[in-house]
């Protein structure tokens, strides 16, 4: 009798283990500055039965890139240019959206630029660099009114962290950044412009499109299918209760590296504002619109050659 249990025990035991050896484990590059990290934070918050994070710390976009194609994560986030201009060399890198919250136009509160026009002559920083999007696409607004910003304003690239004190230090006279250090820049004194959502309005673009998304090889998704689906899910609920719960956002406030009540506030509004509820085939006729604009300002440095985005950019969930 004693066997017979000792038997069935072990039979559970190794069924167990079989069971847990199919979770599949996620290698997920982020980096801890940016708001990633508090949506795996809240994730793993809540175990699942289908996979489990493995998380890479990561200094930069750039690094986490490299990361991707090297094989070293599974997954980051990135753009879906970038995604469609590496398909159109043989990669198999897919898409799914993580945010439409992408940049601002930042000006002191007491400054005499109140509209795009005003910045003719004027002094602007721009996070990253001749190539960003967010550049690109505020220079095609600005040609509607007939002004070419690209030799009209006097220009600084850089890293976000050091324009935010450019401006502190007026340096720049505005300031075109990121949305979460335009977040924290807002409570001490600072106004926007206009921001990423308002660039694409006044470009004719006034669908939710995401600008940042999660970014994997199809291949290996396709492999992992049911665990990626299940991530992705997990995700949007888990920005879900960052938003509606108080409880769920006092869990990550560590992570935001932000003292003030105020910030904190600015931080989960843009975080929040950036969900993506609808992504289907009208928001990806949008997405095409964007390319277009992007591939002509960039005389396709920034897109490749391709005239349109290519097809398995975008991955849905079944």
């Amino acid at each position: 009798m004693k066997y017979n249990v000792f038997l069935m025990m072990l039979c559970l035991a190794v069924s167990c283990n079989i069971f847990a050896a199919e979770k599949s484990t996620l290698r997920i590059g982020v980096q801890t500055t940016g708001t990633v990290d508090w949506e795996l934070s809240a994730i793993q918050s809540e175990p699942t039965a289908d996979f489990q994070l493995d998380i890479h710390p990561l200094a930069n976009p750039e690094a986490g890139k490299i990361a991707l194609q090297s094989g070293a994560v599974d997954m980051i986030v990135s753009d879906w240019v970038w995604v469609s201009r590496l398909r159109a060399t043989g990669t198999d890198f897919t898409f799914y959206p993580y945010s439409s919250t992408s940049g601002a136009l930042l000006v002191p509160e007491n400054s005499v630029i109140k509209t795009i026009k005003d910045l003719k002559g004027k002094r602007l920083g721009i996070a990253g660099g001749e190539l960003d999007k967010n550049w690109l696409l505020l220079q095609a607004l600005a040609k509607q009114g007939q002004l070419d910003l690209n030799v009209s304003v006097e220009k600084t690239f850089g890293a976000p962290p050091l324009l935010n004190e450019q401006i502190k230090q007026n340096r720049v006279d505005a300031l075109l950044t990121y949305w979460h250090f335009a977040a924290r820049l807002e409570p001490q004194g600072y106004k926007q412009l206009i921001d990423g959502k308002g660039i694409l309005k006044g470009l004719g673009v006034a669908d939710n499109v995401p600008t940042l998304g999660y970014v994997f090889k199809q291949s290996w998704a396709s492999d992992n299918k049911q665990a990626v689906n299940s991530f992705l899910k997990a995700s949007q609920r888990a920005k879900n209760q960052l938003c509606i719960s108080d409880t769920a956002w006092q869990k990550v406030i560590p992570l935001i590296k932000a003292d003030d009540a105020a910030t904190q506030a600015k931080l989960r509004q843009g975080y929040c504002e950036g969900g993506v509820e609808h992504w289907g085939q009208r928001e990806q006729q949008a997405a095409s619109r964007i390319y277009s604009i992007l591939r002509t300002l960039s005389n396709s440095q920034l897109t490749g050659q391709s005239e349109t985005i290519q097809p398995g950019t975008f991955w849905s969930i079944e």
